[in-house]
């Protein structure tokens, strides 16, 4: 009778970080609403001009400044009673960096400007280099998954496997098999605990883990 025999394979491999990504925003709140748009707008324009630079020496790959909101509120003071209204203006705009060295000087700069607000730093590899070390990590997967399979099919005296089936993991179902949540390859992500005086980033490196899942016969 023939033996089938379902594993899950994973790999995984750590690349140091070539990519920055970081989320800043020109944020300015006071009660005159065309004010407070006019202040982050004046925050901009330089923090735009100063990317545009390093685009040009090379140390950012691409930025962007396309989302603006503006809008108003009436905060609760400490009585529980309703203030005044407070219009805010935010300018959100985003860079790649690729030189974490000018990166550090430019937080260092931008952190320490008024109405400038600095979010994560999203680390990575090139999207370049993950689509290789992607298929590496697959294929060590799948060899970790056919290993794996030989072992039980060694362990009840039963022959070579043959793998029927690979799909990522939740998609392999059959009948009577229970369908996993789906899979989510995920990167590791260092993030930044906030910019300060000398501040020199060291970023965690990038984990890329594949997971497949496999079914096996083996005589």
């Amino acid at each position: 009778m023939t033996l089938d025999i379902t594993v899950r394979g994973s790999a995984e491999q750590h690349h140091p970080a070539e990519r920055a990504t970081v989320s800043m925003a020109a944020a300015i709140e006071g009660p005159d609403k065309a004010k407070a748009f006019a202040a982050a707008i004046a925050i901009q324009e330089p923090l735009s001009a100063q990317l545009k630079e390093l685009v040009e020496l090379h140390a950012v790959h691409s930025w962007s400044s396309d989302q603006v909101r503006v809008f108003s509120h009436r905060p609760w003071d400490g009585d529980g009673k309703r203030g005044a209204t407070v219009h805010v203006a935010r300018v959100q705009v985003r860079a790649e960096f690729t030189d974490f060295e000018r990166l550090s000087g430019f937080l260092d700069f931008w952190s320490g400007t008024d109405g400038v607000e600095v979010g994560q730093i999203e680390w990575d590899v090139s999207a370049k280099n993950r689509r290789v070390f992607e298929a590496e990590v697959r294929k060590s997967a799948v060899d970790d998954a056919v290993q794996k399979a030989q072992s039980y099919a060694n362990a009840v005296r039963r022959g070579k496997v043959v793998a029927v089936q690979i799909a990522d993991p939740g998609m392999l179902a059959g009948p009577g098999d229970a369908v996993a949540s789906p899979f989510h390859k995920n990167a590791a992500l260092a993030l930044s605990d906030g910019p300060g005086a000398g501040l020199d980033l060291a970023p965690e490196e990038i984990v890329i883990r594949v997971e497949v899942d496999a079914r096996f016969r083996a005589d």
